[in-house]
């Protein structure tokens, strides 16, 4: 006797069977892609998605080229530039953002320490850009000194010696929480949202499951955010690689 595996498809939940028969409008989905291009600062790609979906830009080209250049220099380790261009387009932004400022500063030592190791030689630049720009700051915030003496704990050891809490200092992350935090502070200037829809939906969609939980609801004990392609596999639901500071949609 041969046995043969059961091919019949598992029944959906309820939930699920309801989700299915929603259908988005397509204006809808272009209009948050729109958002996205244009929030994150990816001036070519919203002018040529406004284009392409019929949809009026929701922001001036040049606002947007000038958000995506300081992000661009940030991503690219040239944080002089990044601030010299920040305060071109609105001075006031580091003048009233103590924090931001200094993260900034901090961001500008690592990437000169950083300098330093790569090439083996003087460390004096780190150390006069952390006494006449970082050592009159620091007293002013517990947080600011902190950070600062944990930057400058860089210095003492090879890079490829450091405890987890200082080589992360050196990780490209550090430059992408940098220039997330000045991208939405440009935002908050112009009066704009700082968050883009797509965020901001997902933050609701999360709310709203964990609220249907706490009341009982009868939920699938799994619900899928729509972003993955199955439990470990990431869809690629990001419309640019920030680290390769590409401008999406245009390299045809």
């Amino acid at each position: 006797m041969t046995s043969t595996a059961s091919t019949a498809t598992p029944q959906k939940h309820a939930f699920e069977q309801r989700v299915d028969k929603v259908k988005s409008p397509k204006s809808d989905i272009n209009a948050l892609i729109l958002d996205y291009l244009t929030m994150e600062g990816y001036p070519n790609a919203a002018a040529y998605f406004s284009k392409e979906a019929n949809l009026p830009p929701q922001q001036d080209l040049s606002a947007i080229q000038a958000r995506q250049n300081i992000q661009s220099s940030i991503h690219s380790g040239d944080i002089q530039t990044a601030i010299e261009t920040l305060n071109e387009l609105d001075p006031e932004i580091l003048d009233e953002d103590k924090a931001l400022h200094f993260s900034l500063l901090r961001l500008q030592l690592v990437e000169l320490i950083r300098s330093c190791n790569a090439s083996g030689g003087d460390i004096s630049p780190a150390l006069n850009f952390a006494t006449v720009q970082l050592g009159p700051r620091a007293p002013t915030n517990p947080k600011f000194l902190e950070d600062l003496e944990k930057t400058m704990a860089l210095l003492l050891f090879p890079p490829d010696a450091l405890d987890p809490q200082l080589a992360e200092l050196l990780d490209p992350s550090l430059r992408r929480e940098a220039a997330d935090s000045v991208n939405r502070a440009i935002l908050d200037r112009q009066s704009q949202r700082r968050e883009t829809a797509i965020r901001q939906i997902v933050k609701m969609r999360a709310w709203a499951e964990t609220a249907a939980r706490d009341k009982g609801k009868d939920l699938p004990t799994k619900l899928a955010i729509g972003l993955y392609t199955d439990e470990d596999s990431y869809l690629n639901s990001q419309l640019v690689n920030p680290d390769n500071g590409l401008d999406p949609m245009v390299t045809t």
